[in-house]
């Protein structure tokens, strides 16, 4: 099972066990981490997704780190002014390792609502 969720304005892939850096935020003391936005889930050949978010769905993981990306240097000159400007960024990141994917309380099967709209148009 996996899910495609957001946050940061960035979407990303996970599922249970996976380690990935997202874009540093507020968090619990105890180093818990839940995200709400689910867009999309994905359970072997069942697929859920979201319009625009899976209701009562969420991801559960915990904080292993803060770590730094890569140094972006921006430099911009204009040509025979005399003019040079460099700037860098660092962007900072939360390492963190999915614990679970917690559905509904019902996962949802599109074969068994398919196969009931066409009992109910028939009857």
């Amino acid at each position: 099972m996996y899910a495609i969720f957001e946050t940061g304005g960035k979407q990303y892939k996970a599922s249970a066990g996976d380690i990935i850096n997202i874009e540093k935020t507020d968090i619990s003391e105890d180093g818990k981490v839940e995200l709400k936005n689910v867009l999309m889930l994905v359970d072997e050949d069942q697929v859920e997704i979201g319009k625009p978010n899976v209701e009562n769905a969420s991801i559960v993981g915990h904080l292993i780190e803060y770590v730094k990306g890569k140094k972006i240097i921006a430099f911009k000159s204009k040509r025979r002014k005399g003019y040079h400007r460099k700037i860098g960024h660092r962007q900072t990141y939360m390492k963190i390792q999915i614990d679970e994917i917690k559905t509904g309380d019902q996962p949802v099967s599109y074969a068994q609502d398919s196969a009931e709209e066409v009992t109910n148009n028939g009857a």
